[in-house]
């Protein structure tokens, strides 16, 4: 039986952007006041500056996090389980209403396209106070997929 062999893919930026686009489950790690980490799995996007993006709430620890250290690390994962992935590193700026209105557009059109009513979405945004946080990426790992080590690969 032919076992599955792990593989890395060392990358570009514009490579590795062409991937983490159409991928949208994120984890996303933050860290916590005291050092450790605390990761959210979220839906992300990538915004015209080439930064991953995701729509957030002000009370949500990772926003809280953020604010004071902006480190973060994220895994673009595929929808399939056994899909590749990458880790993304860098820095995150977080946006408030009103500022975060115009970029929270982009981050919906980055995953879904065009709203029906994008005045009606701007004004949910708003009454909702939602945050954007904004990763620029500062390093990323291989396009990796998971399996054997090679040397493991063809033995029976």
């Amino acid at each position: 039986m032919s076992r599955a062999i792990a593989t890395t893919d060392h990358v570009d930026r514009d490579r590795m952007l062409d991937f983490v686009r159409p991928r949208h489950r994120v984890v996303l790690t933050s860290f916590r006041r005291n050092g450790t980490l605390q990761s959210s799995p979220v839906a992300a996007g990538v915004d015209g500056d080439g930064r991953l993006v995701v729509a957030t709430y002000p009370q949500r620890a990772k926003t809280r996090n953020l604010r004071r250290d902006p480190r973060a690390s994220a895994v673009v994962l595929s929808d399939d389980w056994n899909g590749p992935w990458v880790q993304l590193d860098g820095t995150i700026e977080v946006l408030d209403v009103p500022d975060a209105v115009e970029p929270l557009v982009e981050y919906f059109r980055s995953i879904s396209g065009e709203h029906p009513d994008w005045d009606e979405y701007r004004r949910a945004m708003v009454e909702q106070g939602k945050s954007l946080l904004r990763m620029t990426i500062d390093r990323w790992g291989p396009i990796a997929t998971g399996g054997f080590p090679p040397e493991l690969a063809d033995r029976d």
